[in-house]
C-alpha cells in the first residue's frame, strides 16, 4: 500500500491520547485471563464496552485530546504515512472518511466525520472505560473509533495474521463500517443480546467487513482534498491478500479453535473466517454498498 508523498494528512481526524491517564475509577478489564476473555468477546464487535458488560461501573470522563503532538508534528504528508505506522493509520482514516463523505453526498445523504482515538493501555469513552484487551472498537455513544496501535502486532502474533500495512487498514476500515451503520441506523440491530451464526450481531459484523471492502475498491480513485489526487496511490493484490488474511484471522471459528480448542457456532458474534473473507471480497469486487445487505 503506497500513499501519495505530496498529500497533506488531516491530523484533526485523530485524537492522540497515548500515555494519558483516565481520571478516577479502575480500568475496565485487567490483563491475563480476564483480558483474554474480553478480547475474545469484544474483538471487532463494533460497540462500546458498556454494551458488552465490560464497563467498570463508574462513569469516567473521556480523556481530552490535549496531547496531539505526536501525530501533529510527525504526520504531515503522505511521505510520513509511507514511513511511520501511526501516520499510516492517520492516512487510512483520512482516505476512508473521504470516501464515505463522497459516497453519502452521491446518495444525497450527509456523512458526519468520526475521529479515531489513539490510546495506550486504557481509555475512557462515552461507552465506559476500556483497556487495550478489548481490541479496536467503535463507540456509538460518542461516535468515535478507539485503537491501541499495539493491537496490530497482536493481530500477527496472537491471531496468526500475515500482517502488513493493508491488514491494519482493513481493521480501521471495518470500524468505520460500524460508524456508517450507526449513521444509517443499522448498528443497533446487533444489540439485541443474541449470539450465533445467524444472529444480528454476526450480520452487522459481516456488513462492516463488506463496507471495508467497498472502501478498498475505491481507495485508489477517491480524490484527496489537498492534491485532487487519491491519497492512496497504489494497492497490490498482495495488499488485498493481507486484508483477506486479517479478516480470516479474526473469524469466530479461528479464534475459538485457537483459544478454546473447539468451535461453538452458537456463541458466534462476528462470523466465520470464510464468511468474513466472503463479505470483504463482495465489497471489494463490487464497490457497491448496496451489495452489502447481510440481513437478507
Amino acid at each position: 500500500m503506497q500513499f501519495d508523498d505530496d498529500a497533506r494528512l488531516d491530523t484533526s481526524e485523530v485524537q492522540d491520547v497515548r500515555g494519558s491517564r483516565i481520571p478516577g475509577g479502575r480500568a475496565t478489564v485487567g490483563g491475563g485471563i480476564a483480558g483474554l476473555i474480553a478480547l475474545l468477546l469484544a474483538l471487532f464487535l463494533g460497540v462500546g464496552p458498556d454494551q458488552l458488560g465490560l464497563s467498570s461501573g463508574s462513569e469516567e470522563p473521556a480523556p481530552t485530546a490535549s496531547s496531539l503532538a505526536q501525530v501533529q508534528q510527525s504526520c504531515r504528508t503522505g511521505q510520513d504515512a509511507n514511513s511511520r505506522e501511526d501516520c499510516r493509520t492517520v492516512a487510512v482514516v483520512n482516505s476512508v472518511q473521504d470516501f464515505w463523505d463522497q459516497e453519502f453526498q452521491r446518495r444525497s445523504g450527509s456523512y458526519s466525520r468520526s475521529p479515531t482515538v489513539f490510546f495506550s493501555q486504557r481509555v475512557g469513552t462515552a461507552c465506559g472505560a476500556a483497556t487495550s484487551a478489548v481490541g479496536p472498537f467503535y463507540c456509538p455513544g460518542d461516535r468515535k473509533v478507539y485503537l491501541d496501535l499495539g493491537f496490530f502486532e497482536e493481530l500477527r502474533t496472537k491471531f496468526g495474521s500475515s500482517g502488513g500495512p493493508f491488514a491494519q487498514a482493513y481493521v480501521v476500515a471495518h470500524e468505520y463500517g460500524h460508524h456508517v451503520q450507526d449513521l444509517m441506523g443499522t448498528l443497533r440491530r446487533a444489540q439485541d443480546g443474541r449470539t450465533g451464526a445467524d444472529s444480528n450481531a454476526v450480520r452487522v459484523e459481516l456488513q462492516a467487513d463488506c463496507y471495508a471492502g467497498v472502501w478498498a475498491h475505491h481507495a485508489t480513485t477517491t480524490p484527496d482534498e489537498s492534491t485532487g489526487r487519491p491519497l492512496i496511490s497504489g494497492l497490490t493484490e498482495a495488499d488485498i491478500r493481507d486484508g483477506m488474511d486479517a479478516a480470516a484471522a479474526v473469524g469466530d471459528d479461528r479464534i475459538q479453535e485457537r483459544f478454546q480448542g473447539r468451535v461453538t457456532p452458537e456463541n458466534w458474534t462476528h462470523g466465520s473466517a470464510a464468511q468474513r473473507q466472503q463479505w470483504f471480497q463482495e465489497g471489494y469486487r463490487s464497490g457497491d454498498m448496496g451489495r452489502c445487505n447481510t440481513f437478507r
